[in-house]
């Protein structure tokens, strides 16, 4: 099972703790297609476009990591889209040298919400909460 992440749940963020240390079996430092926004609610959400986000793709062993993250992403599989804060999607993810590594689960957010929780577009593409 792999996500790409590119907020809290990145390694060293406070939701890797909660979330995924000493649950993947493999990270690594990577990007993908798409726009970071800083949310007013201290958190960051990714936006489709052509722009690049780094972030890293995690891989867990199994998919029971998928669900907790869902749960804490908002995202409900079977709901109404405009219910879910996020939506997931699978996305291709991209080493350093722009060789694609292989597909990953992420998350995005429509510009609707982002504008509702005044995103602020990070232009360097990474977001860091320190």
């Amino acid at each position: 099972m792999k996500i790409f992440v590119y907020g809290t749940l990145k390694p060293q963020e406070v939701n890797y703790y909660l979330y995924c240390a000493q649950k993947t079996i493999y990270e690594q430092k990577c990007w993908t297609y798409g726009d970071i926004y800083s949310l007013s609610l201290g958190y960051p959400a990714m936006l489709k476009s052509q722009n690049k986000v780094q972030g890293y793709l995690l891989t867990f062993p199994d998919s029971s990591a998928l669900e907790k993250i869902d749960q804490l992403e908002g995202y409900q599989e079977n709901r109404e889209p405009h219910l879910n804060d996020y939506q997931r999607e699978k996305v291709m993810v991209y080493d350093y040298d722009n060789r694609a590594i292989d597909e990953a689960w992420t998350y995005f957010m429509t510009q609707e919400k982002i504008n509702f929780y005044q995103g602020i577009l990070i232009s360097s593409g990474e977001w860091k909460s320190h």
